[in-house]
C-alpha cells in the first residue's frame, strides 16, 4: 500500500490531480470556519448539542459542521443536492428534459445550468427560512435582526452554497473522485476527533460502559466490512460472442460477462433520502401553526411515534416488543425512500434495454436467452432482485445507530449514514486512483481482492 501511494507521486496528471482536489477541500474547510456577519455562533453550541439526532443534526452533518457556527458554508451542498433530486424526478415526467438527457454532452450541460439556477433559488429560500428560525428558537444568537441583516445573511449563505457547488464540479473535472460526494465525505470526517472524544470521556465519566465501548467496536468494525461487501458484491451475467469472418481473419468468438452491482446507486440514495427528510421538519418548525408543529413532532425520534406505540399496553413490558421502538415515523419513511431511490437511481443510470441493443449490435448473446426483448427483460430482472438486497441493506445501516440505542443501550456517536458515506467515498476515490495507476502500468493500492493491481 506504501508502494501505491508512492506510484501516485511518480505520475504528473495523478500528482496534479491529487494537489488540486487537496488544495479545493482546504479552502472549503477554511470557509467552513469563516462566521456569517451579525451572529453569535457561540449561542448555537448549546442548541445544536441537543438537536444532534433530529433534522439539524442530518443538516449540521453534511455542512461539516458549518451549520451549527453558522458559517458562509452553513447550507453546505444540501441545495445542490435537493435541485439534482428535483431535476432527476421532473426528467421522468417532462419531455423536454427527458429528450436532453438523450442528447448527450451537450443536453447534460444545459440539465446542469438548469441544476445550478435551481440550487441558487433553494438556497436564498433555505437561507431565509433558517436565519428566521434560529431568531425565533435560539435566544441572543442573532442580536440585530434587521432587513438589512437578513438581506445580508441571504446573500452571504447562497454565496457560499454557490462556491461549494463550483468546489464540487471543479473537483470533479480536474481532481480526484465525485467532488460533491468528497465535500460531504470530508465534513464527516472533520467531526469525527470530536466524537472520538466524546465516546472516551462517556466512558471515563462512567456513563458508557467499557463492555458498551467493546460492543460498539465490534459493530462499528463489522458493519465496515459489510459496507465493502456489498459495495462491491457483484453478479456476473455470462455473455458468448459470436465469431464473425471476415475474409481469412476470425472475429469474436469469446466470453465475458455483465457485472450487475448489489449497490449500483452507491451512498446517493442516502443522501437524497435524508436531503428530503430535512425539508419537511424544518419547514414544520419555521411555520408556527398547530397543524405544522403536530407534523414536526409526528416525525420526531421518540418511541411515541413508533410501531411500540400501536401495540396494546398489556404486551408492552413484553422484551421482544422492544425492537419495535426503532422503527419511529421518521426512520420509517426515511426506509421507505432509501430504498424508493436506489431503485430510481438504478434506473436512471443503467437501461437494461441499451444493453441489450448493444449486445445483440456486436453479436453478442446470454446463453439460453433470446436476443433482443428476451435479453432486456432477464438483465432487468436479475437487476431488480439484487438491487432489492442492497436497498434494503442501505436501509438498515440507516437505522443501525438507533438500534443499538434501543436495544443494547449503547450511546452512538457514529451515525450509520456517516458511516455508510465516509466508506462508499472512500472506495469509489481509491478505485479511481487505482484505475488511474493501472493505466501507467503502476502496481496499486492492493494485491488481493477486489482492489487488487496488476499481477
Amino acid at each position: 500500500m506504501l508502494q501505491g501511494f508512492q506510484n501516485i507521486f511518480k505520475i504528473p496528471d495523478l500528482r496534479k490531480r491529487l494537489l488540486f482536489t487537496i488544495a479545493l477541500i482546504a479552502v472549503y474547510r477554511i470557509g467552513a470556519h469563516i462566521p456569517t456577519p451579525g451572529v453569535n455562533a457561540s449561542a448555537l453550541i448549546d442548541f445544536f448539542e441537543r438537536q444532534r439526532a433530529n433534522v439539524f443534526g442530518l443538516l449540521d452533518l453534511f455542512s461539516g459542521g458549518a451549520l451549527s457556527q453558522f458559517s458562509v458554508f452553513a447550507l453546505g451542498i444540501v441545495p445542490y443536492i435537493s435541485a439534482s433530486i428535483i431535476m432527476q424526478l421532473l426528467a421522468v415526467v417532462i419531455p423536454y428534459l427527458e429528450r436532453l438527457q438523450k442528447e448527450g454532452e451537450i443536453g447534460r450541460k444545459k440539465i446542469t445550468q438548469y441544476t445550478r439556477l435551481g440550487t441558487i433559488g433553494l438556497a436564498a429560500i433555505q437561507a431565509w427560512a433558517l436565519t428566521t428560525l434560529f431568531h425565533n428558537q435560539i435566544e441572543g444568537v442573532i442580536p440585530d435582526f434587521s432587513i438589512s441583516f437578513r438581506i445580508v445573511a441571504v446573500l452571504t449563505l447562497t454565496a457560499g452554497t454557490a462556491l461549494v457547488m463550483w468546489l464540487g464540479e471543479q473537483i470533479t473535472e480536474r481532481g480526484i473522485g465525485n467532488g460533491i460526494s468528497l465535500i460531504i465525505f470530508v465534513g464527516i470526517i472533520a467531526r469525527y476527533p470530536s466524537d472520538i472524544n466524546r465516546t472516551f470521556r462517556a466512558v471515563r465519566d462512567g456513563s458508557m460502559s467499557v463492555f458498551s465501548l467493546l460492543i460498539f467496536l465490534a459493530v462499528a468494525v463489522a458493519t465496515i466490512a459489510a459496507i465493502i461487501i456489498i459495495y462491491q458484491a457483484q453478479r456476473k451475467i455470462p455473455v458468448q460472442t459470436a465469431k464473425r469472418v471476415r475474409g481469412r481473419r476470425v472475429y469474436g468468438g469469446g466470453s465475458t460477462h455483465i457485472p450487475l452491482r448489489v449497490n449500483q446507486a452507491g451512498v446517493i440514495p442516502v443522501i437524497f433520502a435524508t436531503s428530503i427528510m430535512t425539508f419537511p421538519s424544518l419547514m414544520a418548525q419555521f411555520i408556527n401553526v398547530p397543524f405544522m408543529q403536530t407534523f414536526s413532532n409526528f416525525f420526531s425520534s421518540g418511541p411515541q411515534y413508533s410501531l411500540y406505540a400501536l401495540i396494546p399496553v398489556s404486551l408492552q413490558d413484553v422484551g421482544a416488543f422492544e425492537v419495535l421502538k426503532v422503527f419511529t415515523a421518521f426512520n420509517l419513511v426515511s426506509m421507505i425512500l432509501i430504498i424508493f431511490f436506489t431503485y430510481f437511481y438504478t434506473t436512471v443510470t443503467f437501461n437494461p434495454s441499451d444493453v441489450a441493443d448493444n449486445m445483440k449490435k456486436s453479436g453478442g448473446f446470454i446463453p439460453g436467452i433470446r436476443p433482443g426483448k428476451p435479453t432486456a427483460e432477464f438483465i432487468d430482472k436479475s437487476l431488480s432482485r439484487i438491487t432489492l438486497a442492497g436497498a434494503v441493506f442501505l436501509a438498515l445501516i440507516f437505522i443501525l445507530p438507533t438500534m443499538l440505542n434501543t436495544l443494547l443501550g449503547v450511546p452512538i456517536y457514529f451515525g450509520g449514514t456517516s458511516l455508510l458515506i465516509v466508506v462508499g467515498v472512500a472506495l469509489d476515490t481509491m478505485q479511481q486512483v487505482e484505475s488511474h495507476l493501472l493505466m501507467r502500468y503502476y502496481e496499486g493500492f492492493i494485491r488481493k481482492g477486489k482492489l487488487r493491481g496488476r499481477r
